[in-house]
C-alpha cells in the first residue's frame, strides 16, 4: 500500500551510489508513490541531496534552483576522461611549486561570472542520448557553454599536489570542470578527487538524515519526524 506523505527529506549521501539509487531506495522501501531529488550528485560525491515526496514534487524545479555551496579537492598533475577521480587519466604532468599567492590568482580568475562547458561525461542530452553513452563510445560532440557563477570561494588547505577548497556556486554549475579548468591554468592539469555538498539554499549538510541512520528505518511512519512540511520549507527558503 502505497503511503501518502508529502515534504522534503535531507540525506547525507554516501559515496559509491547514484542520486537515483538513493530515491529508487526510498521511495520502494517506504512505499512512497512520488520521490525525486534537487540536483544530481556523482557516484563519487557525498552531502546533502534533498528528496521531495510526494506534493513536494511541484516544488522540485524551484528547490533545483538554489545556489549550492560544496567542500572539494583539487589533485593537479593529471587529467581524466571525466575530470574526476573515477575516470581513466589522459594526461600527467609534474607539479610545479606553485606558491599560495600564484593559486590564489588562478582561484581568483574563477569568480564571478563566466561560461563553463560541461563535461562529456555528464548526463546531459544530444539528440536525446545522454552525453556519457556517447563519450563510452569513444565520441565527443560540441556542448553549449553554460553561464555559471561561482559566488566564493576559500582555499582550505594546500598540500600539493592537492587543495582542498569550499565554493558557492549557481545552480548547474560543475565542480570537476571547475577543476579542470583551474588546473589547465595552471599548466600542470588537475581533476576532481574529492566533493561534498554541503549546502543548497539555506538548507544545511548537517540536518540531514544520515544514510546509516536511513537504513535502520523500516516504515514511513518512523520518517515522518525528519521529514520537513511545505510549510517549514517555505520558511527555510525564506531566511
Amino acid at each position: 500500500m502505497e503511503t501518502s506523505i508529502d515534504g522534503v527529506l535531507l540525506v547525507n549521501k554516501p559515496q559509491g551510489c547514484t542520486s537515483h539509487d538513493v530515491v529508487d531506495f526510498v521511495r520502494r522501501r517506504f512505499k512512497f508513490k512520488k520521490v525525486g531529488h534537487c540536483g544530481t550528485l556523482d557516484p563519487m560525491a557525498t552531502g546533502l541531496l534533498m528528496l521531495v515526496i510526494g506534493k513536494a514534487t511541484k516544488v522540485q524545479d524551484l528547490l533545483m534552483a538554489e545556489d549550492k555551496q560544496y567542500q572539494g579537492t583539487l589533485t593537479l598533475g593529471s587529467t581524466t576522461d571525466s575530470q574526476d577521480a573515477q575516470g581513466a587519466v589522459l594526461t600527467t604532468h609534474e607539479v610545479p611549486p606553485l606558491t599560495e599567492q600564484e593559486l590564489r590568482a588562478t582561484f581568483d580568475s574563477f569568480q564571478g561570472d563566466f561560461y563553463q562547458i560541461p563535461p562529456m561525461v555528464s548526463a546531459l542530452k544530444k539528440d536525446g542520448v545522454p552525453l556519457y553513452k556517447l563519450a563510452r563510445e569513444g565520441k565527443t560532440v560540441e556542448r553549449e557553454p553554460r553561464f555559471v557563477h561561482v559566488f566564493y570561494y576559500k582555499l582550505l588547505d594546500i598540500a600539493l599536489p592537492n587543495i582542498r577548497f569550499e565554493i558557492k556556486c549557481s545552480k548547474g554549475f560543475y565542480v570537476r570542470t571547475y577543476c579542470h579548468d583551474i588546473g589547465a591554468k595552471l599548466g600542470c592539469g588537475g581533476h576532481l578527487s574529492q566533493l561534498a555538498r554541503t549546502r543548497s539554499g539555506n538548507f544545511l549538510l548537517e540536518k540531514a538524515l544520515s544514510w546509516e541512520q536511513l537504513g535502520r528505518y523500516e516504515h514511513a511512519g518512523e520518517l515522518v519526524p525528519h521529514i520537513l512540511s511545505m510549510a517549514e520549507v517555505s520558511q527555510i527558503r525564506r531566511q
